[in-house]
């Protein structure tokens, strides 16, 4: 039962580490998403994050650079 509880952790380890997002490619992102996003709850790395179909929505507003982190990440 140890061994398999083990397993399953190590599993969903495995699998939340290739998701992870590099917070460093959406540095590019941070200056636009100030201007347009919601900031009620502070600018955090998580609001950014939340706010790409916004960055999205206005892309015409954001930098190259920004456009490039969108499309990478399905926003565009």
């Amino acid at each position: 039962m140890k061994l398999l509880v083990a397993a399953v952790i190590l599993l969903g380890l495995s699998a939340t580490a290739a998701d992870a997002i590099d917070l460093a490619e959406l540095a590019p992102c941070r200056p636009a998403a100030a201007r347009l996003c919601d900031r009620s709850g502070g600018m955090t790395w998580g609001n950014l994050l939340r706010c790409g179909a916004t960055l999205a929505a206005h892309s015409w507003r954001v930098g190259d650079q920004c456009r490039a982190v969108l499309r990478k990440y399905g926003q565009l």
